[in-house]
């Protein structure tokens, strides 16, 4: 019983007018005295903020600060996959025929997290990191390869938690959500960069929308408030470090992989 109440508050409170609320306390000069409260219970590194605490006028504009330079040193390369986000490795792994197996002990469509994009034909065997950003982490989002945007989609939808009751109690939490995707052309291929959003998160926002290149951890966006980036790479494309592993947290630039030229797929 308790499981099915919190799952129908869960429900009730997922809808984007609350998301919106919560998003306008914090964009108000009023959420500015609640950050050094909010530094305190998710124990952020303040430190690295680019500014002195004092200086930020909301609590949104702190959450979604940039870090002092050279904070988040980024791995060099022409073939080198980077992790976009400060995470923790939720999920990774091959993709089975258009299938991203056992995220928090559910499967999903890449057709739908794509929101059934021609793009998905290129990810039906690729690789996928599902890549949690919990309150305490930093919140911008960097271009994991260096390349040429060659599409954007921005979807609307629900504002589910996901966190770990969200990812286990909830149906495709990931499918659901608001989401706004990055197409990225490379050397090697193609990589998607799917942001999505969560409860609270009152938008996600391009860094510049003008910006169509980017090098290698170049600024690429953010969210406001806590979420997950779903990064896919092309078929037979990339090859993923040896010792990294599912529930590993990342930092920013620090390097997931190799790139490569496309590898013919195994019949077997």
């Amino acid at each position: 019983m308790a499981k099915e109440f919190l799952r129908l508050m869960t429900e009730l409170s997922s809808r984007k007018w609350l998301s919106a609320l919560m998003g306008r306390f914090s964009h108000s000069r009023l959420s500015r005295g609640i950050i050094p409260t909010f530094i305190k219970s998710y124990q952020i590194p303040a430190h690295e903020a680019e500014k002195e605490i004092h200086e930020y006028r909301t609590l949104n504009e702190f959450f979604s600060r940039r870090l002092k330079p050279g904070m988040r040193p980024v791995a060099e390369g022409s073939d080198v996959l980077t992790s976009p986000v400060d995470a923790k490795i939720t999920a990774m792994g091959e993709i089975s025929t258009g299938t991203i197996l056992n995220v928090k002990g559910q499967d999903y469509s890449v057709a739908e997290l794509l929101n059934f994009s021609p793009h998905l034909e290129l990810y039906k065997h690729g690789y996928f990191f599902v890549l949690y950003l919990s309150p305490t982490d930093y919140h911008r989002i960097h271009s994991p390869v260096t390349g040429v945007r060659t599409e954007s989609e921005h979807i609307k939808g629900r504002a589910y938690p996901v966190n770990e009751f969200g990812m286990t109690q909830m149906k495709s939490v990931l499918c659901r959500n608001e989401r706004l995707i990055t197409y990225i052309a490379g050397e090697y291929g193609e990589v998607a960069v799917v942001k999505v959003g969560a409860m609270n998160v009152s938008s996600i926002r391009y860094n510049d929308e003008s910006v169509s290149r980017w090098n290698n951890g170049d600024d690429l966006a953010y969210f406001e408030f806590g979420s997950t980036v779903v990064l896919l790479t092309q078929d037979g494309t990339f090859t993923p470090r040896s010792d990294l592993k599912h529930g590993d947290q990342v930092k920013m630039g620090q390097l997931l992989g190799t790139l490569h030229p496309q590898l013919p797929r195994s019949k077997g």
